[in-house]
C-alpha cells in the first residue's frame, strides 16, 4: 500500500508540474504574439518614416539647388 500511495503522490506532482508548464507556455505564446504585432507595427512606422525622410531630403536638395551661392567674404558693414 505504501508503494501505491507514493505512486499517487508522484502522479499528482507530475500533473501539477505539467499544468504549471502548460500555463507558462500559454503566457509565453501570448507574449510572443504581442511582440510580433509590435514588431510589425514598428516596421510599418519605419517604412513610413524612411519615405518621409526621402521626400524631405529631396525638397531640401531642391531648395539648396535653387539658392544662389553666398560668397565667403565679410559683409559690407564690417
Amino acid at each position: 500500500m505504501v508503494k501505491k500511495s507514493n505512486m499517487m503522490n508522484m502522479d499528482k506532482q507530475t500533473e501539477g508540474r505539467i499544468i504549471a508548464l502548460e500555463t507558462k507556455l500559454a503566457y509565453l505564446e501570448d507574449f510572443v504574439n504581442q511582440l510580433q504585432n509590435a514588431a510589425a507595427g514598428q516596421e510599418k512606422t519605419i517604412e513610413r518614416l524612411q519615405a518621409e525622410n526621402s521626400r524631405i531630403a529631396g525638397k531640401l536638395q531642391d531648395l539648396s539647388d535653387s539658392l544662389e551661392e553666398i560668397p565667403d567674404r565679410r559683409p559690407p558693414h564690417y
